[in-house]
């Protein structure tokens, strides 16, 4: 994967739970964050005890490098959602703006978590169809936009 291919557009913990409607004892499992980019979900829920690992192509590369790339795809995307606004509902986020500060928000608890979760093995390089992870190592598979972002690459 080239960095420049890359929509990094993380959600937070909170976005996850909703999404998912994951319960208390879901959070209590060994989760995979499946395509997981730069979302805070890790970051979040190992804080509280989970035991999540993200997998991901993004993480081959490093924190800085991962920050620039956010730099440079967070005006395209808020552009995007600014452009699309009316075809979406706004109940969650209010506004495209608000949207695009929670979403940096979530990005940046990543970034802040991203080395020392490299280093727990929490933030692995992998990408679909084959995963480096042993069959039955996880209760739960999560993936949250990845299958809409990247469907043409997908495609069948």
């Amino acid at each position: 994967m080239e960095l420049s291919e890359a929509v990094p557009w993380g959600r937070s913990a909170g976005e996850y739970i909703s999404m998912f409607a994951l319960t208390p004892q879901d959070m209590q499992k060994r989760i995979l964050d499946c395509a997981g980019g730069p979302s805070s979900f890790n970051a979040e829920l190992t804080k509280q005890g989970g035991k999540v690992v993200a997998c991901d192509p993004l993480y081959h590369f490093q924190s800085e490098e991962i920050r620039q790339r956010i730099d440079e795809t967070y005006p395209r995307m808020m552009a995007l959602n600014e452009a699309n606004k009316d075809n979406f509902r706004w109940d969650d986020y209010g506004s495209p703006a608000q949207l695009g500060q929670i979403r940096m928000r979530a990005m940046k608890l990543f970034l802040a978590d991203y080395e020392a979760g490299k280093e727990q093995s929490r933030y692995v390089a992998g990408e679909l169809p084959c995963l480096p992870f042993a069959s039955g190592a996880f209760e739960m598979a999560l993936t949250s936009h990845f299958l809409f972002t990247y469907s043409a690459q997908y495609s069948a």
